[in-house]
């Protein structure tokens, strides 16, 4: 699978988790997305499940700033556009937040959600802390993985008693 990242330069670029993708050429800057596209919003209306996969051909991350997001993601971005189900940060700036991921957390979480759970985890070994994000959402995600439609996020959720 393909990995992008359309940075709009408002963090810190010494802790841009899409900045070392980029060095690290695992993933690639784009300026658009196009309509194969999986687009990583946290405001999309429908939630990423495995199946989206037949979907898309490739990842798009949007790396911006949490306290702008909403501005963010206001602007028209093509692709097949998905949040993902609640996961827990496990970066040092919002660990154990819900939904607080970095753009690496976020891209990875999409991977190991669509199947591709060695890739997902090769991903987040770059970062020192990569191993938290799992040891926090690894039994989410794996709920995640047998997911057939959006309501089911609620079943397990409750049964993880984060509902």
């Amino acid at each position: 699978m393909k990995l992008f990242v359309l940075r709009m330069n408002q963090d810190d670029p010494k802790k841009c988790t899409a900045a070392k993708l980029v060095k690290f050429k695992i993933a690639r800057d784009v300026k658009t997305t196009g309509k194969k596209n999986l687009v990583l919003d946290p405001f999309a209306e429908k939630t990423l499940l495995p199946k989206d996969k037949s979907h898309i051909t490739s990842i798009v991350g949007i790396d911006c700033s949490w306290n702008l997001a909403d501005k963010a993601f206001s602007k028209t971005f093509t692709g097949v556009k998905r949040k993902l189900p609640p996961l827990l940060a496990g970066n040092p700036v919002n660990y154990s937040k819900l939904n607080k991921l970095t753009t690496v957390e976020a891209i990875s979480a999409a991977l190991y959600i669509l199947g591709l759970k060695k890739e997902a985890t090769e991903l987040l070994d770059k970062f020192k802390w990569g191993h938290t994000f799992y040891e926090l959402n690894k039994n989410l995600l794996d709920e995640y993985t047998t997911m057939d439609s959006e309501e089911q996020v609620e079943t397990i959720l409750k049964d993880f008693g984060l509902y």
